[in-house]
């Protein structure tokens, strides 16, 4: 029997998924952070990665013909010559790149993906400036660095990852634009994702009980991995991943992008994969609600009566998409006494900025949205559910399965 094994890391955790040829799942593991602290942490990220693999039992991870691994994008890190990190990775939604804007929108063309404060180039620009960037070699994302711990070639990224470093994912290289801004440091070799890089080191194979020829490939983003296990194949087909942010991706014949918006594609085989993330979602629902109270709340709330109460949930000032603003104050005002009421408010207010997103890619020349999966812990609130499809007028339904790992076990499956 082979299997395939995919790796999720997110902002709360890692996750891993392993699968056989006809898609089925013969094993899941699981490790969360302990805090957010944990989340920057590639010492805790190395942890994580080998605790997933010994949680496999023994007789499936020698029949493991490939691994994938998908990290939070733009989630990014400087190494040494030999890996080793030098600094405090900066996380996906790190906007300390807003001070290099000026200077990015002097070189890269109008409007495009890495105009954002918290794109890769913009953090790489930022990094720059540190003491510790003359130690380092190589800039890779999460994704990178921990297929690197596997396979021991440093350097090598994917064309998801690669997008908001300014990778052209049309011409499959890097523009002149980049090149011509003379970064001196080694920027990723960049693969498709789901490219066969070089089998597991040895050593690894040998301590895991894994397989010597075990194949790693170049990995993907957290989202494109959950768009990759929803099911969803046809144009104007989306995916909503209701994860500690709110992401959406619609599948589309057109490529549409445009910094303003925070709006970006991905290439997906012929087609493409355009959206934006917005830092709204479920981090801001978790910090007034434990799990066991959105639940019970939430049977509570009529899902056909809209709430009178308009925010604009945020954690802290900022957001990406519809509004790229990075000063953007979260609204989370008037809070009435009644709990059912203020989760209703907040649970209509993210729907209506779902609703908001993919009114703007449609606006921008994507397709017609027809379908939305849904991806992430929020796929399973039924309420939420029946209030996302009053504002996006199409089905709602769940994703065929909605574990990020489950995308990426996938991609390992197409490499062999």
């Amino acid at each position: 029997m082979d299997l395939y094994l995919g790796i999720d890391f997110g902002t709360s955790g890692a996750r891993a998924m392993v699968i056989d040829d006809d898609g089925c799942i013969q094993a899941e593991a699981r490790y969360s952070f302990e805090d957010s602290s944990a989340a920057v942490m590639p010492s805790i990220w190395q942890q994580a990665l080998f605790m997933l693999v010994e949680q496999i039992p023994e007789g499936l991870r020698r029949e493991i013909k490939a691994i994938a691994i998908n990290g939070t994008s733009s989630t990014v890190l400087l190494v040494d010559a030999t890996g080793e990190p030098v600094d405090t990775p900066l996380l996906y939604n790190d906007a300390r790149g807003s001070v290099v804007l000026e200077q990015l929108r002097s070189v890269a063309p109008p409007n495009h993906t890495v105009l954002s404060s918290t794109s890769s180039l913009a953090k790489l620009l930022w990094m720059r400036q540190l003491p510790s960037f003359s130690k380092a070699r190589y800039f890779l994302h999460q994704a990178d660095w921990l297929a690197f711990l596997l396979h021991g070639n440093l350097g090598i990224s994917d064309y998801h990852n690669a997008l908001k470093l300014g990778y052209d994912v049309e011409q499959l290289k890097y523009p002149e634009w980049l090149e011509k801004m003379q970064i001196p440091i080694q920027l990723p070799k960049v693969l498709s994702p789901g490219t066969p890089i070089a089998e597991l080191r040895p050593e690894v194979a040998d301590k895991f009980h894994l397989r010597r020829d075990c194949v790693v490939c170049a990995g993907t983003t957290d989202s494109i991995a959950a768009f990759l296990a929803s099911g969803a194949k046809s144009p104007g087909e989306a995916v909503t991943s209701l994860g500690s942010t709110l992401v959406l991706k619609l599948l589309s014949r057109t490529r549409v992008e445009d910094a303003r918006y925070g709006i970006y594609s991905h290439r997906l085989g012929d087609l493409w994969l355009t959206g934006g993330a917005s830092n709204t979602g479920g981090a801001v629902l978790k910090q007034f609600f434990t799990n066991d109270e959105l639940e019970s709340l939430s049977r509570e709330i009529h899902p056909s009566k809209a709430s009178e109460l308009d925010y604009y949930p945020l954690l802290k000032a900022g957001d990406r998409f519809p509004i790229n603003d990075p000063n953007l104050p979260p609204r989370l005002e008037p809070r009435p006494d009644n709990s059912v009421e203020f989760l209703h408010g907040l649970l209509e207010s993210i729907a209506r900025i779902e609703a908001q997103g993919y009114e703007l890619l449609q606006k921008m020349g994507a397709d017609k949205l027809t379908r939305v999966y849904t991806a992430g812990g929020g796929a399973a609130n039924h309420t939420w559910a029946a209030i996302r499809a009053r504002h996006l007028q199409v089905d709602v339904v769940a994703s065929v399965y909605t574990e990020a790992a489950y995308g990426t076990a996938l991609l390992a499956m197409q490499a062999i």
